[in-house]
């Protein structure tokens, strides 16, 4: 793991993924985001497939992924992952500790990633002074349970395929709306066991699932990288609404 401070290099991760994932649901003033710059705390990079937070813990801080991918999970007491969520840079992995204090679900990586902190603290002061601030995270806790809503339609309602091709739709408007997309290509760095783990399918239905997907022209991935030709194709496919993301200007994306 390796930590960096308070530099150049991390004030420009910060302001590439955490800024424009706030100001995709709140327009803020200019000094409320040289303010919440101030705050950030160290910036630490780690390895892929580390846990974060464990369900349990309490974190000393809150985490902000500002590049790489990470997974919001929970295991039975046989051992068995589900995983409920995924995390892209911009994204919070733990705003509720701030009052909640003790996690109750695990937060890990799935590729390299940098993860800067915020205090409580500041995240306390965030909701009692700034108010635009505080709705853009508002706005982050209400879009996280409007896509869990989504994500129990989509393991209950919809084909393997469509579930497959409902998650790619899905992170390519979110990753579009932090300017990480080119023409329908952006990282994604899922293996199929985790795929599996997502859709509660075998890796050997989600292989077969993509494969189709391939065939017919609706995706292809290699290098963790995927290539969505017809977004819009895709989009009718799986029966994709962005509305629950609830970003503003969705429809251009």
């Amino acid at each position: 793991m390796t930590v960096f401070g308070r530099n150049e290099e991390a004030g420009q991760a910060v302001s590439n993924a955490f800024i424009s994932k706030l100001q995709a649901f709140e327009a803020l003033r200019e000094d409320d985001l040289e303010w919440l710059m101030s705050m950030i705390g160290r910036v630490k990079v780690v390895g892929a497939d580390q846990d974060l937070i464990r369900q349990g813990d309490n974190p000393e801080a809150v985490h902000v992924i500002l590049e790489g991918f990470a997974a919001r999970y929970k295991l039975t007491s046989r051992g068995r992952r589900q995983i409920f969520g995924y995390l892209i840079p911009g994204d919070f992995c733990d705003l509720h500790v701030a009052l909640l204090k003790t996690m109750d679900h695990s937060i890990a990586t799935l590729s390299r990633c940098r993860v800067a902190t915020l205090s409580p603290e500041t995240i306390i002061e965030i909701t009692d002074r700034r108010p635009a601030l505080s709705r853009a995270l508002w706005m982050t806790c209400l879009v996280d349970e409007a896509t869990l809503r989504e994500w129990l339609l989509n393991l209950g309602q919809r084909s393997a395929k469509e579930r497959i091709a409902h998650l790619f739709c899905e992170l390519h408007v979110r990753m579009k709306a932090v300017d990480l997309t080119t023409d329908g290509y952006f990282e994604l760095p899922l293996t199929q066991q985790e795929l599996s783990d997502t859709m509660g399918l075998s890796v050997v239905h989600v292989n077969r699932s993509l494969k189709e997907l391939r065939d017919a022209g609706l995706v292809s991935m290699s290098n963790e990288q995927i290539a969505i030709p017809n977004v819009e194709r895709l989009k009718q496919f799986s029966g994709f609404d962005p509305t629950y993301l609830h970003l503003r200007a969705v429809n251009s994306l």
